[in-house]
């Protein structure tokens, strides 16, 4: 008997993400081509895997590319995962696309989906996999799982278990739409947003609760840049904390203040706007393997956070430095 022929699909991916994608397609469906994002590192695996089935990769530099793909291999749907270009209509009238979005559509509609549900205490997260309209994230919904937050889940563990269900569910979900699936329509009236998150607003303010810093931090655990403080005017990623349910009652509080610390079990405790988050370890200055946080903060008397005091510095400092360039110049004239 013979097999059925596989449908042929384009992949738009990269990272991790990507990876658990093209492993889910490439079993239930034929991959023409990938296109990655441009500029970034190099997704070893997900290339390794394509190059060993001979399938072509490529940086998606120009919407004309992707154009030419659907021309020549007349695919039967476009599926994108981890690639957050936003496809315009002209394009997605060549083509069925269709789109996995780490989020419970409509909820959570946009970027940093995961991030944001770790930071603003939701106790669910989930994966839904939907056809692709030019209304951002708003197509029918092909399928969706929801999955659980713990109270130590970090971003990082959130995204393996999403990924897992990807490799699991996403090439029949996609064979599904291609033979005639429509899907279900997203409910309009609880469609709710989350906007994109760039690498300083990871900055802790220590005023916050002590819940509110340690959802921040575990929203941010790699591959994301890390919540951070500073320490003498100098950065500092705190990698794993968690919050001290048997903390003293501290009256007189004095937030991102040391108040504690053990350099045989390298734990620091600091105060925060209602509590006390013990710091376990963090990732110094030009350093790239974290560390105990014992090992970084040596004394009580320390307090985390730019202080005004921290600032002046700063502007004293660049204020000189443009003294030395100014007398640079005139020596050159």
């Amino acid at each position: 008997m013979t097999e059925p022929l596989q449908p042929n699909v384009v992949l738009l991916a990269d990272g991790p993400t990507g990876f658990t994608a093209l492993r889910s397609l490439a079993a239930r469906c034929r991959v023409v081509q990938i296109f990655r994002k441009p500029d970034q590192p190099d997704a070893g695996a997900l290339r390794s895997f394509a190059n060993n089935r001979g399938i072509p990769v490529a940086e998606l530099k120009e919407l004309a590319q992707l154009q030419k793909a659907i021309a020549d291999a007349r695919p039967a749907a476009v599926v994108i995962s981890s690639f957050d270009r936003i496809i315009p209509p002209h394009i997605l009238t060549l083509c069925r696309f269709v789109n996995v979005h780490y989020s419970l559509l409509p909820h959570y509609r946009g970027r940093a989906n995961v991030n944001w549900a770790i930071i603003n205490g939701e106790t669910t997260a989930g994966i839904s996999i939907h056809l692709v309209i030019p209304e951002l994230d708003g197509g029918n919904l092909l399928f969706q799982q929801a999955i659980p937050i713990g109270a130590n889940d970090t971003v990082t563990a959130l995204y393996e278990r999403l990924n897992a269900i990807q490799e699991r569910e996403l090439g029949g979900v996609v064979v599904r739409a291609i033979t005639g699936y429509q899907g279900t329509s997203q409910d309009s009236d609880h469609v709710s947003y989350g906007c994109a998150r760039v690498a300083e607003d990871g900055e802790i303010d220590w005023r916050q609760p002590t819940d509110a810093i340690d959802r921040l931090i575990r929203g941010l655990t790699p591959p994301f840049p890390g919540a951070f403080t500073h320490l003498d005017g100098q950065r500092l990623v705190i990698t794993n904390a968690s919050p001290r349910r048997d903390a003293p009652c501290y009256i007189g509080r004095v937030p991102g203040r040391i108040v504690g610390r053990s350099p045989s079990e390298g734990w620091v405790d600091v105060l925060t706007g209602d509590g006390v988050l013990r710091m376990l370890s963090v990732l110094p200055p030009n350093s790239e393997q974290p560390c105990p946080a014992a090992a970084v903060i040596g004394s009580t008397r320390a307090t985390l956070g730019l202080s005004r005091l921290d600032l002046l510095r700063r502007i004293v400092a660049l204020e000189e430095r443009l003294a030395s360039l100014e007398q640079l110049e005139y020596a050159h004239e």
